[in-house]
């Protein structure tokens, strides 16, 4: 007898670990949508006219094979000690931290808090969070976050424009800036008519500008009180703004004592790895009268449905898509985790912890100073924190190099300068090292001595909340962290079906590079030659994106999706600037699109022309040609998303495109959808000029309770020489973000990814995809209406459950949304693109069992509708309005209409390992009329127990 040896292949990432369905369920699931085999499917599908005729070429690796080319590529860096500054410092993660927070799935895979009630663990460390940079700014209100201090200075300033009762068009910006920063504020300026004049604080003219930004310290390390600069600006009705440095502020003056109206800045060096230049949360705090202007998130305090204290996302949470091209800001992600581990970073040190940290910083700095001017240096400035600057004259060149003889980057200013700037990771050993480059033997003994007035030191408290001073014992941090997270439901427990979000796996081998020494302490501005190995993951990454999408070239700057759009669209314009066509102003835009959109169309100084959808979901083409027509030589641009937000593959999209382009127009294809795209349809060979990636939803960046997320655009060689530049790499075109690739540790995540699935195996994640989304369509269409579908029935990789019939007796889409909490699920995207309705994305990596469940829960909701609609009980009265059930609920005194066992364990729950949401239903009303955005006394929590 011959020996048949198994054809199953353990190590196949692609069909074995990332794609949820086996190859049985995957029969099963064909039977029950009604297709014979998952090409029928495809073909019913996806219009044959837009597919692509080559497969995508490259072959897999697995996990470990992933892992040995990883270490490879880490080697060709060289990780350096790097005093360059400019913002980005060298800080020690405590290793609690990094074990669980960053390398935790409950923490990493975790959604943006649109539903309050699954998010408490997350929000509660958003607040801490906020409460921090409140209080180190001396400002009330905080955001929690921004993408990095350049953008988030950017967004200061266009928050100020609004804010201010100058009427004045000028912007001053203080020379002293980082020039990552002033880079940024130009880019953003320009099209919005704000004319940026950088010069000498000093100098101020406080008539002529509507606001001013001061960097405090200065990129050179400068301390300067600007209280006389910030008066000046309020007698001309003007409003300031500080970016300054959270470490620096725990010694020094801060910017509310001064008069400041804004502070913005990076919490990097709080215990956030450099990563070539991100992920970093970026902060924004204010004057209270400003909140309602600030842009981002603000995680607020409210009541539940028992009265108790519950957090959640407060005023303007999601405003781009509320007021579209009236939104005054595209801000879409946070950096949720990253400021995450800032806050706890600053739990696990305390305000007394960061107190040494930072006088340690500045001794340490302040002996530097002292030792080079005993051997005859100029060292400026003054009055320093961490930064201080070396005159060496034609010995620069020299200088450099026998600092890196050292290990140790030096900041190049100018061609005589160089700048070194101290920071957590700065001992003894590396002082002596500094040293050595000057050709100078030993360092001064320590002295408690201030490099700047001691006018200029802070002489207030910060983080007083009890919370700023729990035990700090490892046992007690670990605790504090797993029971906020045992507070959240995150795709470590549960499926998270949300339409346009593409909840996918991330998995653990994407992971872990990016916490790698080789990869996690370069600063995104060390020479090139010490970034080989990022040079290789990086231009890897480009090509196999500029084939997945049929684009000739990448931007890897943006590093959010609504970065990318932004940054696609000024490509477009500086495209049609280079060509004589600066007329191109008018941008037409479906009204099925994300709210995203028109903000960024709105930002970069375009006249959104909306168009209309017709009553199939489809763009209403005969509206979109008539508008086309109109704007004539006016057209810069239309920007569609594929497969359309309605979840289905439009016949028409070479139509569109084509349109566009007869009048002379760019076509900006949203990469939303890219899930439903890869391997099958390439966006820039069906019409697409250019397109962002977000590469947190397609390409399993993980969410991270709302944040990081990478944003880079494509586009077609015409518009290659407009992509955005950047001060630190050359380019024509202004930078849209800090860095020059962005968040570019989290790049890797995206580039293991695409090396381990292989292209063959990208492409089965398509068809996966759209095969899960069309089986629960199929399974729930008696229950619940299928809202749109193409012209043979089918939905692309999500579908639209339309729940607006049963507000007629009372049940609303909120109500759904609260009971699928019960049943252990986030709820999908709730009332978009249409009102009233749920948008349902189950992605390729969920399970036949886990999608199961998920319909076993639908479908069990849909019976309780249906008793309220047979009159059987109330809708007020029905387990549906009094969702989600709490522990609480099941141990109070029951008085309710239906059983416990209906309300706490509804079908599809698990009963051994149930969720528990740890608040009742949030009451947002409350929160809104009751701002409260630091954290509450501990008194209030025991009030609201009373």
């Amino acid at each position: 007898m011959t020996y048949t040896p198994v054809a199953y292949d353990p190590y196949d990432f692609a069909n074995r670990r990332h794609i949820g369905p086996s190859p049985a369920e995957m029969e099963a699931m064909l039977k029950a949508v009604g297709v014979p085999t998952l090409d029928a499917l495809i073909d019913e599908t996806v219009p044959k006219s837009i597919r692509q005729n080559t497969p995508l070429s490259w072959a897999p690796l697995a996990e470990h094979e992933l892992l040995d080319k990883m270490r490879a590529v880490g080697k060709r860096n060289t990780v350096m000690t790097s005093l360059i500054g400019q913002g980005y410092y060298g800080t020690v993660t405590p290793p609690a931290i990094q074990r669980n927070i960053l390398e935790n799935p409950a923490w990493y895979t975790a959604y943006t808090p649109y539903q309050p009630e699954i998010a408490q663990g997350r929000l509660e460390a958003l607040l801490n969070y906020q409460t921090m940079v409140a209080d180190l700014t001396g400002l009330p209100v905080a955001n929690a976050s921004l993408l990095d201090e350049a953008t988030a200075a950017a967004e200061a300033m266009t928050m100020a424009e609004r804010s201010a009762k100058s009427k004045a068009r000028g912007f001053f910006v203080d020379r002293n800036c980082h020039p990552q920063t002033i880079g940024v504020i130009k880019t953003r300026a320009e099209p919005l008519g704000i004319e940026v004049i950088i010069g000498d604080p000093a100098k101020l003219d406080p008539s002529a500008v509507f606001a001013a930004i001061f960097q405090y310290p200065g990129t050179y390390g400068h301390v300067t009180d600007f209280t006389d600069q910030i008066a000046a600006l309020h007698g001309a009705k003007a409003l300031a703004i500080v970016a300054t440095d959270l470490l620096a502020l725990c010694m020094l003056k801060e910017p509310g004592a001064m008069g400041a109206d804004i502070a913005v800045g990076s919490a990097q060096r709080f215990g956030v790895p450099m990563g070539y230049g991100g992920p970093h949360a970026a902060f924004m705090s204010c004057r209270d009268d400003l909140k309602r202007s600030m842009p981002g998130r603000i995680v607020g305090v409210s009541i539940d449905s028992h009265g108790n204290k519950a957090y959640r996302l407060s005023l303007q949470t999601r405003e781009q898509h509320i007021r579209r091209e009236k939104a005054t800001s595209n801000v879409c992600t946070a950096q949720a985790l990253l400021a995450v581990m800032a806050s706890m970073y600053a739990v696990f040190h305390g305000p007394l912890g960061l107190r040494a940290i930072a006088e340690r910083v500045h001794f340490l700095t302040n002996r530097l100073a002292r030792a080079l001017k005993a051997a005859g240096a100029k060292v400026s400035p003054a009055a320093f924190f961490d930064t201080i600057t070396v005159e060496v004259g034609v010995g620069q060149t020299g200088i450099l190099a026998a600092a890196r003889h050292e290990g140790l980057n030096f900041r190049k200013i100018g061609t005589d300068r160089v700048g070194i700037a101290l920071d957590e990771t700065t001992d003894e050993r590396v002082l002596q090292r500094i040293l050595r480059a000057f050709g100078i033997e030993g360092v001064p003994p320590h002295r408690a001595q201030l490099g700047f007035p001691e006018a200029m030191a802070r002489t207030t408290e910060f983080m007083t909340h009890p919370v700023f001073h729990m035990n700090r014992a490892e046992s007690e941090m670990m605790r504090y962290m797993r029971r906020l997270s045992d507070r959240d439901l995150a795709l470590d427990r549960a499926m998270i079906p949300l339409g346009s979000c593409t909840m996918k796996l991330n998995a653990a081998a994407e992971m872990m590079p990016i916490t790698w020494p080789e990869f996690g302490s370069l600063h995104p501005f060390a020479p090139a030659d010490q970034a080989l190995g990022y040079k290789e993951a990086i231009d890897d990454l480009s090509a196999k994106l500029c084939e997945i999408t049929g684009y000739d070239a990448m931007s890897m700057q943006p590093n959010s999706g609504a970065q990318g759009e932004y940054a696609g669209l000024l490509t477009i314009q500086a495209y049609h600037r280079a060509r004589g066509d600066a007329q191109r102003k008018v941008c037409l835009i479906p009204t099925s699109a994300h709210g995203t959109n028109p903000a960024s169309a709105q930002m970069v100084g375009m006249e959104v022309v909306v168009v209309k959808t017709a009553p199939n979901g489809d763009i209403d083409v005969e509206d979109f040609r008539a508008k086309a027509a109109a704007a004539g030589d006016r057209l810069a641009a239309c920007m569609i998303t594929y497969p359309s937000t309605h979840g289905v593959f439009e016949e028409t999209v070479r139509e569109v495109c084509q349109i566009t382009h007869d009048h002379g127009g760019q076509v900006y294809i949203d990469g939303a959808n890219m899930n439903a795209l890869v391997g099958l349809v390439k966006p820039g060979k069906i019409g697409g000029d250019v397109s962002h990636l977000n590469l947190h939803k397609t390409f399993a960046i993980p969410h991270g309770g709302g944040g990081p997320g990478m944003g880079p655009i494509g586009v077609g060689a015409h518009l290659a020489p407009y992509l955005p530049g950047h001060v630190e790499t050359g380019g024509e075109e202004g930078p849209v973000s800090a860095a020059p690739y962005g968040s570019a540790s989290i790049l890797l995540i995206s580039w293991a990814y695409c090396l381990m699935m292989g292209g063959e195996g990208l492409t089965q994640a398509t068809r996966v995809a759209i095969l899960n989304a069309n089986y629960i369509a199929a399974r729930v269409a008696g229950a619940y209406p299928i809202l749109f579908m193409g012209n043979k029935g089918r939905v692309a990789h999500e579908c639209i459950l339309d729940t607006r019939p049963f507000a007629e007796v009372g049940v609303t889409v909120d109500d759904i949304a609260k009971r699928l909490i019960d049943n252990g699920f986030h709820a999908p995207t709730m009332s978009w693109p249409v009102s009233g309705t749920l948008m349902v994305e189950p992605t390729e990596s969920e399970t036949k069992a886990e999608i199961d469940r998920f319909i076993t829960a639908l479908l069990a909701i849909r019976e309780e509708i249906r008793a309220v609609e047979n009159g059987e009980i109330s809708c007020e009265d029905s387990p549906l309005r009094h969702a989600p059930h709490t522990v609480n609920d099941l141990v109070a005194d029951w008085d309710r209409k239906y059983s416990r066992e209906a309300g706490c364990f509804p079908p599809g729950a698990f009963r051994v390992d149930k969720y528990w949401p740890p608040v009742g239903r949030v009451d947002n009303v409350y929160g809104d009329r009751n701002l409260i955005c630091t954290c509450p006394p501990v008194e209030s929590y025991a009030e609201a127990a009373e």
